[in-house]
Order: C-alpha cells, then structure tokens, then sequence
C-alpha cells in the first residue's frame, strides 16, 4: 500500500477553505513550521489521516498577516505563538495569543534575522 506524502503550495485566498475542508474531511493537524525566505516567511502546514500526510505550504511578505487556524483547530494556538514569537510571522486572532511571551528569550524573534 502507498501512503500520501505531499507539499502543496497555496495562495493566501486559498489556505483558509482548504484548513476547513481538511478539518471536515477528519484530517488532524501535525505540526506547523515557519522558515525564513528572502523577503518573507515559508509557512508549513502539515495534515496528517491515517498513514497520509498533506502540507500546505504558504509563502508571505515580511510585512503579510496570515489568519489563525486556532479558531478550526483550537490546538494549534501553540505552534503559531511559536512563529510569531521566534520568527516575527503576524498571525491575527490566534486564541490564547500569548503576546510574545510563550518563552523566555534573550533577543526579540530570534530568528527573524537572515542567516
């Protein structure tokens, strides 16, 4: 049996009904990911069903505001304060938005900086 691995890029207009579609469709969400990319941020939303495993992948301007999935996937609320926190990432209206204070760190967003 072959198992679904894929990394879907997606526009802005697009990631909020496919969050919602994965949601009704009983997918779960694994994990999500912000990377620095010259002039902005490659965020990676990975969904996980059974064995399969789909990541849409959203590019944003430095200055973009993406929407929080916290309000389809309430647990999501951590990893998301974690790119904001870390990386600088905007999202709007994350429930229990932690206001950059999720961790204790010498230098505001760390990673913000390009390597």
């Amino acid at each position: 049996m072959e198992y679904l691995n894929t990394i879907e890029p997606i526009t802005m207009a697009e990631f909020m009904p496919a969050v919602i579609r994965f949601k009704m469709d009983g997918w779960r969400v694994v994990q999500i990911c912000a990377n620095r990319v010259p002039d902005g941020y490659e965020m990676s939303y990975s969904f996980g069903k059974d064995y399969d495993m789909r990541t849409l992948r959203l590019t944003v301007g430095e200055d973009e505001k993406i929407p929080s999935i916290t309000q389809v996937y309430p647990g999501a609320f951590l990893q998301e304060n974690e790119a904001a926190e870390l990386f600088g990432v905007q999202i709007e209206s994350i429930d229990q938005d932690y206001h950059n204070k999720l961790y204790r760190i010498a230098r505001e967003t760390p990673f913000k900086q390009k390597g």
